[in-house]
């Protein structure tokens, strides 16, 4: 009051890109996503907004890992994934020039009430003694990501069934080993699709106390030399939250492959884990391939952006302005569906604060599914740069 305007210190907020890169590009060198990181200083009570731009690149390059229930009931079903190897990488081949498939198998913990542990039973869990199935197992990880079908079908071909007692199936241990054992799988840092095969429900948090198991499952990697899965009777299936938080930190996009009569349960899991979707699988398998590329097109062209790691008192919200006029506003996550190869889409981030920060303070916004992430640093304008007036 009674001071001149030059002589009022008002810091205003603003925002800098510090890095930039264009988006463009094919391939393995591509960048989807600009910018790559932003500056902000902002006020408390107020917001600063700007752009981020998506451009859907041509040949992205894709890891699939094959992860295949192998239980009795699933015996016709494992003579058609044999294969499977040529057609898939060849379907996969039309929208990339990089593709790499593994495989993985899995039954359920090898102890009561989940398996029968008769002597006879352990070494043949087949329904009927004249056939040989093998021995029950958790979760088995035959090959890791490989360019060569001819090794992916090798490989199946000497898989064989095996079996359990009750109708759930360990599933979820078996996804989780395959999304944190990342050295071993051979995950890269590119589109990542886990294709699950089933046709019945699974076990989660909580069920193995059943077996006398309950330490919690760690999420972390437990795969012996010949790739099984060592700790499985020692902690407890995950939780449905827990393998949300992993795959979604592994970039790791499941596809759901399931008969007609477990399609609602899977239906109702993929709405809790972020970038899945869930499809219909003939009896003895045999859409398998146009159930991986339709969900595979599906899961390409919704682009998510979201946001972690964010401070206390930083607020975001988005503005999606998407092409076929989806978008919303003031969204707590942007999402834009139906995006065509080399189109551009733009969000608006809209950034507050709600108190003054101690220090510079960051978060990574990324489009879900993607290696891709810009970070944003946030610094609180709290103070005046203003001294005592010397006449």
């Amino acid at each position: 009051r009674g001071c001149s305007e030059g002589e009022v210190v008002n810091p205003r907020g603003s925002h800098r890109v510090t890095e930039q890169s264009r988006a463009g590009g094919d391939g393995e060198t591509v960048e989807q996503l600009t910018p790559q990181a932003v500056s902000l200083s902002l006020r408390p009570g107020q917001e600063e907004s700007f752009t981020v731009t998506f451009r859907r690149a041509q040949g992205y390059p894709i890891d699939l890992y094959y992860l295949m229930d192998l239980s009795y009931s699933m015996k016709d079903d494992l003579e058609n994934i044999v294969k499977l190897g040529s057609d898939l990488l060849s379907a996969l081949r039309n929208v990339t020039t990089s593709v790499k498939i593994g495989f993985g198998s899995f039954v359920d913990k090898t102890v009561l009430p989940y398996i029968s542990t008769t002597e006879r039973k352990l070494r043949n869990p087949c329904p009927d003694r004249t056939e040989q199935c093998q021995p029950p197992f958790t979760f088995r990880h035959v090959l890791a990501l490989t360019e060569d079908e001819h090794e992916f079908e090798n490989k199946v071909s000497h898989q064989r069934i095996s079996g359990n007692v009750d109708s759930p199936e360990g599933g979820l241990d078996a996804i989780m080993q395959a999304a944190v054992c990342v050295d071993k799988i051979g995950w890269r840092n590119v589109t990542k699709l886990l294709v699950y095969t089933s046709d019945d429900t699974f076990h989660t948090a909580g069920d193995g106390k059943l077996g006398g198991i309950y330490l919690p499952n760690d999420g972390r990697c437990h795969l012996g030399p010949r790739g099984l899965y060592q700790e499985a009777n020692h902690h407890d299936y995950p939780s449905v939250g827990h393998l949300a938080q992993v795959l979604s930190a592994s970039n790791i996009q499941p596809i759901f492959a399931v008969t007609k009569k477990s399609l609602p349960i899977y239906q109702s899991l993929s709405k809790l884990i972020p970038k899945s979707v869930v499809g219909e699988l003939q009896d003895d398998s045999s859409n398998v391939i146009q159930l991986i590329m339709d969900a595979y097109n599906n899961l390409s062209s919704t682009i998510n952006l979201e946001h972690s790691n964010l401070p206390e008192g930083v607020t975001v919200s988005y503005d999606s302005h998407c092409s076929d006029q989806s978008g919303s506003v003031r969204a707590e996550q942007g999402k834009c569906s139906n995006v065509h190869i080399k189109e551009q889409i733009n969000f608006t981030v809209h950034v507050g604060l709600t108190h003054c920060l101690d220090s510079e303070q960051s978060f990574e916004i990324r489009p879900l599914g993607f290696s891709e992430h810009l970070v944003v640093r946030v610094n609180s304008l709290c103070a005046c740069n203003c001294g005592d007036l010397i006449n």
